[in-house]
């Protein structure tokens, strides 16, 4: 019996529930035994399209619209994809063949059609809602009369093609901009017009330009609201000042880094006859020169934040806010509302106060300053601050009180450390440091800490509808994972029943504190962690340990502190009535969702800048010798971040000795069966730069030649190692060619 595709599938729809096995399906449409091969064909057609799924071996199922999930499909150069479900829950793996007709950030609607190990589910894209992506940054290329785009962003694997008559004269090698006119299809190729031209790669303005248009970040504001900002007066007046409490009498100190422009943060401090401390945290009031409903709110709004590039900021809000009337600059009145908290001897809460207020700033400090008096103990900058000597002494005594409540507890408190560029005149790459983290930042870190917390508890006992910056707990899955890499490391991580306590993190991080893996632990403990996001909400803080947390102190970079401190003075002023409950329940849902998502934009690109600068900044050092560590564990290789630089990059399996390579998952363990070779997460290592790659954003090391010599591990050691990481769970077998004659052969320890 000659079956067709469509007979199939209308079977699947007259049967939507319940799986057919493969043999009852042969007898139900009547298959000779001479076209089961081709019935078994069209089934499997069926399955690659998504119109019908497997559920176990041999059984296949309709394709319910209950079973379409949507999502958004994450591309990887390789091909292959992950749709993220709308709903939540686990990515769904798309293999690279089911992709032709799709992109990097397309939303879609998919079916599930299999499990695979460790139930992670395979899908069929079988509808594409959206495509979302409309312009494309990359490099114009002209071959003959052919002429593409090659994008920058790997996830888009295929080069834009660009008619002869939309180059807009671009010349071969030139990063552009390109429009997208067709997508790609089974019978279409993906083509587009230059709509800009960028200029050339080598420019640091391009390049910075380049990451701007990629994410579509608004660099520029419109003539409106531009002629909005330049009418707000730069000075306070008597009317701006009455009702506000009068804080100009108090000294009040801006701290910040040396290059801050904006200060939207300032703090003084007493010591009351009792022994208390008084804290008061003044933040710009910026809610009083941005009203909702005009062009300057809804700029701020589809902004979300600022965002910071090694060399220039993109900010939320014009100049003449950001930087003028709404900066508390040294020496100039200045509108605050001020959270006002006095804490016992011990650090502990006793009161809180908010109102309106203005301030003059006494003084512009920054971290270094306030490091080289308190710790450094410079006499010259200790005399030119002398005034303001005890206040900063108080201030540390109040932060170091206030650090150790919160820690006992059980808040996290990450100390990574964290990259800085420095770049020359031209805007090159000069150096890269790590950046210092000082007593001086961690006073504004805890006060900032204790004024958003007060500020959320004050509002949610209201009972009046705000934002919140939450942090969920860590999924128990990952935390496995992690709990398997530490205890590699001889580290014991205790659960309590299903969960975990903040303060079992804590733990491990000061077990870890001082030990070569101390980065590693602390990074990997991170990436184990949900992202905190904004949220109408309260669901706590886990990070934190805070039943109740926000957004508060930086309305000038982040549009989720101006909303709060909208919500704040209408509370202040009795202003929250039934009705204004009700408007602000119904939008601030959407408004949590698109400033978090604002928030993840602006964190890509600005760690994309800083990928870029460590690239360009490693091309002058191929050849060159660096100490560094395993930071990753893969079947193609091994990752390696340089010790005192934070760049990675990746050694690949064959480069290594000549060996059969085995990559054991669980323990992150890459492991030659017979020269007895061990790489493992955490271990010290030293490399070569063989190849730096601006386009592929890539670093390739090989194992320096002063590992020549060193012994591999005892065979004992490998073999404890592999059965500790289960010898036959998540290994794969890899072949290293070794390096030619002549340029040495490494041998590990």
């Amino acid at each position: 019996m000659k079956v067709r595709k469509e007979d199939i599938e209308s079977f699947f729809r007259q049967h939507p529930h319940g799986a057919t096995e493969f043999r009852d399906l042969v007898r139900l449409f009547g298959i000779s035994k001479a076209f089961r091969s081709h019935f078994k064909d069209l089934l499997d057609v069926l399955f690659d399209e998504g119109r019908i799924r497997k559920v176990r071996g041999n059984r296949y199922a309709a394709v319910s619209g209950a079973t379409l999930i949507a999502g958004r499909l994450s591309t990887h150069p390789d091909g292959y994809g992950f749709v993220t479900p709308d709903e939540g829950g686990e990515d769904i793996f798309i293999p690279a063949r089911f992709l032709r007709e799709n992109l990097h950030g397309d939303r879609v609607e998919v079916s599930v059609v299999s499990h695979g190990r460790g139930g992670k589910r395979e899908g069929r894209v079988l509808r594409t809602v959206e495509h979302t992506v409309t312009k494309i940054v990359g490099r114009f290329e002209r071959r003959g009369k052919t002429c593409s785009v090659v994008p920058d962003d790997q996830r888009i694997a295929r080069a834009l093609f660009i008619p002869s008559h939309a180059t807009a004269r671009a010349e071969s090698g030139q990063i552009v901009v390109a429009e997208i006119t067709a997508y790609p299809s089974l019978r279409q190729r993906t083509e587009g017009k230059v709509v800009e031209l960028l200029g050339w790669p080598d420019d640091p303005g391009v390049e910075s330009l380049a990451i701007i248009r990629k994410y579509e970040l608004p660099d520029t504001f419109s003539q409106a609201v531009l002629a909005t900002a330049i009418k707000v007066p730069q000075t306070v007046s008597d009317a701006d000042r009455r009702g506000r409490i009068d804080l100009r009498g108090y000294r009040t100190v801006t701290i910040d880094g040396e290059t801050a422009r904006d200060f939207d943060d300032a703090v003084s401090i007493q010591r009351e006859s009792d022994g208390n401390f008084r804290l008061r945290v003044s933040i710009a009031d910026v809610s009083h020169y941005v009203k909702p409903g005009t062009s300057l709110d809804a700029e701020a709004y589809q902004r979300g934040t600022s965002v910071y590039f090694p060399e220039r900021c993109i900010p939320m809000l014009p100049e003449e806010l950001s930087n003028g009337v709404c900066s508390l600059n040294q020496g100039v009145d200045r509108l605050t509302v001020t959270v006002e908290i006095v804490f016992d001897a011990s650090g502990k809460q006793v009161k809180a106060d908010f109102y309106p207020s203005v301030i003059r700033s006494s003084g512009r400090l920054t971290y270094t300053a306030v490091k080289q008096i308190l710790v450094d103990k410079n006499r010259e900058v200790t005399e030119a601050w002398s005034h303001l000597l005890d206040d900063l002494t108080l201030m540390e005594d109040l932060a170091s009180k206030l650090m150790a409540r919160r820690r006992e507890r059980g808040s996290i408190d990450f100390d990574l450390p964290e990259p800085e560029i420095i770049l020359d005149l031209q805007g090159q790459t000069e150096a890269i440091i790590r950046a210092e983290r000082t007593i001086a930042h961690r006073i504004i870190e805890e006060f900032m800490l204790a004024a958003n917390e007060a500020v959320a508890c004050f509002i949610d006992d209201q009972g009046v509808p705000s934002l919140y910056r939450v942090h969920e707990s860590p999924d128990m899955a990952k935390l496995v994972d992690f709990n398997e890499l530490v205890t590699s490391f001889g580290y014991e991580f205790r659960f309590l029943g299903e969960t975990v306590e903040p303060g079992e993190f804590q733990r491990l991080l000061d077990a870890a504190a001082g030990k070569p893996e101390e980065r590693l632990i602390n990074g990997m403990l991170l990436r184990s962690m949900k992202q905190a996001r904004y949220s109408a909400e309260n669901l706590g803080h886990f990070g934190l340990a805070a039943p109740c947390y926000t957004h508060f102190t930086s309305p000038i970079r982040r549009y989720p502190d101006l909303v709060v401190h909208r919500i704040l003075k209408d509370i202040l002023c009795r202003k929250v009535a039934g009705k204004t409950r009700e408007e602000l329940a119904e939008t601030l849902s959407e408004i949590a969702r698109h400033s978090s998502k604002r928030e993840r934009l602006a964190m890509d690109a600005e760690r994309e800048i800083v990928l870029l600068k460590k690239i360009q900044f490693m091309r002058s050092r191929v050849g060159e010798d660096f100490d560094g560590f395993i930071s990753g564990v893969s079947p193609h290789g091994i990752f390696v971040e340089l010790a005192d630089m934070f760049v990675e990059g990746m050694i690949h399996v064959a480069t290594l000795p000549s060996d059969y390579y085995r990559f054991v998952e669980k323990q992150h363990l890459l492991v030659g069966e017979y020269g007895n070779r061990l790489f493992r997460m955490g271990d010290g290592i030293r490399v070569k730069v063989a190849q730096v790659s601006t386009e592929r954003k890539q670093i390739d090391f090989v194992l320096s030649d002063s590992e020549d010599g060193i012994p591999p591990v005892r065979p004992e050691t490998v073999s404890r190692a592999v059965k500790k990481g289960g010898r036959h769970q998540g290994t794969e077998r890899m072949k290293g060619a070794g390096r030619k004659k002549g340029t040495g052969r490494s041998k590990r320890r």
